[in-house]
C-alpha cells in the first residue's frame, strides 16, 4: 500500500538556515490506497441541530481557548505539497466546459420518467422534500424552491455541485426537472419521517399542504432539484474532529486533512456557509472493481443555499460575515457604540430571478465565515491550506464557470451573466488574497541544462508586476551546508523563471534550493528539494517545503 510518509525529519542537520525537513528520494504519491475492504458496515453517525449550536458556538471554542490548541500543519499531502487521489478527493486534470456541464454523470434526469412514487418526506433540514422513485426504478431525493424565491435553491444546487465536482470532490448526481401535482403518486406505505426516526402515514392532504409551502409556476408546474440517491449504505456525515473508529482506512484526523481544510477557500468562493455534519455524507459502498469488497466513500451534499441564497431566503445579510452566534462581533459593535461600519448592512440581492446575495465587489476571502465554528477543519485551516484551495479555484476559466452556471437553467439570461461575473470577480479576489500569503511558486522542474525552473502564480494570473519581481537562489547540501554562490534573477515576463544552481555531488546528490521572492509589499520563501534518480542519475524534484 502506498502511504504519504515521504517527509523525514533529519536530526543530522547542522544548519539553522534550512528547515530540518527532508524527503525520500522517490516519486510523489499520487493516490492513497484507502479502498481496502471494510467487511462490516460501520456504525451510522447521528447529530442534532441543537447539539451543533451548543458544541459549535459554545463548547468547542471555549475548549480550544482553555487548552491553547496548537496549530499543526495539515496531513494528507504528498512530497510536492499536493493532495493525492483518495476516497475523499480526486485530481480531475484538464477539463473542458462540456466536462463541467456534464459532471458528475450517471443515470440521467428523471423528468421524462413520471409519475414519481413518493415514499417519504425528506429527513432533516428546513426545506420541503420527498424521496421518490421514477418509472425506471431509480430513486431520488426531490427538493423544491421556497415560496417566493423561484429558481434560487434549485439553481444554486446545480451550479455549486458542478464546480465542487470539478474541484475534485465527490458530489451527488443532481438534475433540474419540472413536474405537476399529478406526477406525484403516493406509495401505499408512504410516511412522514422526522430526524428522530419517528414515522407516521403520509396522506394526500399532508402532501398537498407541504406543496403549498413551495414555489409553483404560473402554469402549475413545480421546479425541483432531483438528486439521485447514492449507492451503498449511508453512515451519516464525518466527524469534525478525529476519525471514524470502525473504518480502518480512516487514519488521518479530519481536522488535519488538507482536502477538508482547503475547502474553506472554495466554500468562501461559492458563499456556501451552511457547514455542518448534515452537509457531508459517508457511504459504505461496494468496490466496483472487487465485488464483495466494501469501503467508505466521502461526499459533499446539500449546497442549495450557496451563492448567497441563504442570506436571501433567510433575509439575514450577516450570513458569511459573522457566525450565527458571534460574541466577538457583538462585543466589537458594542465597543464602537454603534459607530462601526458593518459591511453586511449594505448587502442586497439584485432584482434577478433565482439570484442570491452574492456580491462581487467588497468580498474579503480572509474575513468570510461559515454558519458556526463547529466545523473544526475550517478553524484549523492555515494559509497553506487556503492557498491550496485557492489554486483549485483559480484553475477555472470563465468558460468553465459559465458552463456550470448555465446548468442552473435560469429563466432570465441576465442571471447567468450576473452569477458568472460575480464568481469570476470572487475568484480573482480569492487568488489575490491567498497568493499574497504564501510564496506562490509552482510547477517546479529541472530543465535539460540543469536549471531549476518554476512558475510564479502571482505573475501567471496577473496579481503582481513581473518587472518588479526578483528571486534569489541559494543551494545547500543534505546537512544544510551552503553550496556555491547565491544567484539572483529577475522574473520572466510570462511568469516562468529558471536559474542555474550548484548541486551536491555526494551520495544521491541531495540538494536543497532556497528561493526567496521579493516584490512590492511581499517577501516569501520556498525550499525545493532535489535528488538524483537511482537509474538515470538525473536530478529531479523530490519535495517542496513552504514557509
Amino acid at each position: 500500500m502506498k502511504i504519504l510518509g515521504l517527509i523525514v525529519l533529519a536530526g543530522c542537520s547542522t544548519s539553522t538556515v534550512v528547515p530540518q525537513v527532508r524527503f525520500a528520494n522517490a516519486p510523489p504519491v499520487t493516490a492513497v490506497d484507502d479502498r481496502r475492504d471494510v467487511p462490516q458496515r460501520p456504525e451510522k453517525r447521528r447529530y442534532t441541530q441543537w447539539l451543533l449550536v451548543l458544541e459549535g458556538h459554545i463548547y468547542k471554542p471555549l475548549r480550544r481557548a482553555l487548552v491553547l490548541d496548537q496549530q499543526l500543519r495539515a496531513l494528507g499531502v504528498n512530497s510536492l505539497d499536493e493532495v493525492p487521489d483518495s476516497t475523499w478527493f480526486t485530481n480531475r486534470g484538464e477539463l473542458t466546459p462540456d466536462d463541467v456541464r456534464a459532471a458528475p454523470g450517471g443515470v440521467g434526469s428523471p423528468e421524462q420518467y413520471t409519475p414519481w412514487t413518493v415514499h417519504s418526506t425528506k429527513v432533516g433540514g428546513m426545506s420541503i422534500g420527498f424521496i421518490v422513485t421514477d418509472t425506471r426504478g431509480e430513486r431520488f431525493l426531490v427538493k423544491f424552491d421556497d415560496r417566493g424565491y423561484p429558481e434560487a435553491e434549485t439553481g444554486a444546487q446545480l451550479v455549486s455541485g458542478k464546480l465542487l465536482w470539478a474541484c475534485g470532490y465527490n458530489v451527488t448526481e443532481d438534475h433540474l426537472a419540472y413536474v405537476r401535482r399529478g406526477d406525484l403518486v403516493l406509495a401505499k406505505d408512504a410516511v412522514v419521517e422526522d430526524v428522530f426516526g419517528h414515522k407516521r402515514p403520509l396522506g394526500a392532504s399532508e402532501l398537498d399542504r407541504r406543496l403549498t409551502l413551495v414555489d409553483a409556476g404560473a402554469d402549475g408546474r413545480y421546479r425541483v432539484m432531483a438528486s439521485r440517491m447514492l449507492d451503498g449504505k449511508p453512515l451519516g456525515g464525518h466527524a469534525a474532529e478525529g476519525t471514524r473508529p470502525d473504518d480502518p482506512n480512516d487514519l488521518i484526523p479530519h481536522e488535519r486533512r488538507r482536502d477538508l481544510r482547503g475547502l474553506r477557500a472554495i466554500f468562501s468562493w461559492l458563499d456556501h456557509d451552511d457547514i455542518q455534519e448534515g452537509q457531508f455524507l459517508d457511504m459504505w459502498t461496494e468496490d466496483p472493481h472487487t465485488p464483495g469488497s466494501h469501503y467508505v466513500k466521502h461526499y459533499l451534499l446539500d449546497y442549495g443555499l450557496s451563492l448567497g441564497v441563504m442570506a436571501r431566503v433567510t433575509q439575514n445579510p450577516r450570513r458569511s460575515y459573522e457566525y450565527y452566534i458571534d460574541p466577538g462581533a457583538a462585543l466589537g459593535g458594542l465597543a464602537a457604540l454603534g459607530t462601526q461600519d458593518r459591511v453586511w448592512t449594505k448587502r442586497h440581492a439584485p432584482e434577478l430571478r433565482g439570484v442570491g446575495v452574492l456580491e462581487a465587489g467588497g468580498f474579503s476571502p480572509g474575513d468570510w465565515k461559515p454558519l458556526s465554528p463547529a466545523y473544526v477543519p475550517f478553524v484549523k485551516a492555515d494559509r497553506f491550506d487556503n492557498y491550496w484551495g485557492a489554486k483549485l479555484v483559480m484553475r477555472f476559466t470563465r468558460a468553465q464557470i459559465r458552463a456550470a452556471v448555465e446548468t442552473g437553467r435560469y429563466s432570465d439570461p441576465r442571471a447567468v451573466e450576473y452569477l458568472t461575473n460575480a464568481l469570476v470577480t470572487r475568484q480573482r479576489a480569492i487568488g489575490a488574497y491567498w497568493f499574497a500569503r504564501v510564496n506562490p511558486l509552482e510547477r517546479f522542474e529541472l530543465a535539460d541544462d540543469g536549471a531549476v525552473c518554476f512558475e510564479d502564480l502571482a505573475l501567471v494570473y496577473g496579481f503582481a508586476p513581473h518587472d518588479r519581481t526578483a528571486y534569489r537562489f541559494r543551494a545547500y547540501d543534505r546537512a544544510g551546508r551552503g553550496l556555491g554562490t547565491p544567484v539572483s534573477v529577475r522574473a520572466g515576463a510570462n511568469g516562468r523563471t529558471c536559474a542555474q544552481v550548484q548541486l551536491a555531488t555526494d551520495l544521491d546528490g541531495y540538494t536543497i534550493v532556497r528561493i526567496d521572492t521579493t516584490r512590492p509589499r511581499f517577501k516569501g520563501t520556498t525550499y525545493v528539494h532535489l535528488a538524483r534518480e537511482a537509474t538515470t542519475r538525473r536530478p529531479r524534484v523530490v519535495g517542496i517545503w513552504r514557509v
